[in-house]
């Protein structure tokens, strides 16, 4: 199916990616639950801690360059 093999490179901007889209998304349930007494539960605050750790490890797999994954 695949030729090449995803990279190092590849893989980490697709977390990233990821990883940004679902920051944004648990921000966004935040901002648009305006019935609430407000604030970040635990569950959205375990929700956005992982997918910053998802962030962070995509940024360390973005220096190890065309490597297969």
């Amino acid at each position: 199916m695949w030729e090449r093999p995803l990279s190092k490179r590849q893989l980490g901007l697709l977390l990233v990616l990821t990883g940004s889209v679902g920051v944004i998304g648990v921000l966004a349930i935040d901002l648009l639950d305006a019935g609430r007494e407000g604030g970040l539960g635990p569950a959205q605050l375990l929700a956005l801690a992982a997918m910053i750790l998802i962030v962070l490890v995509g940024l360390s797999l973005l220096p190890l360059g065309d490597r297969p994954a």
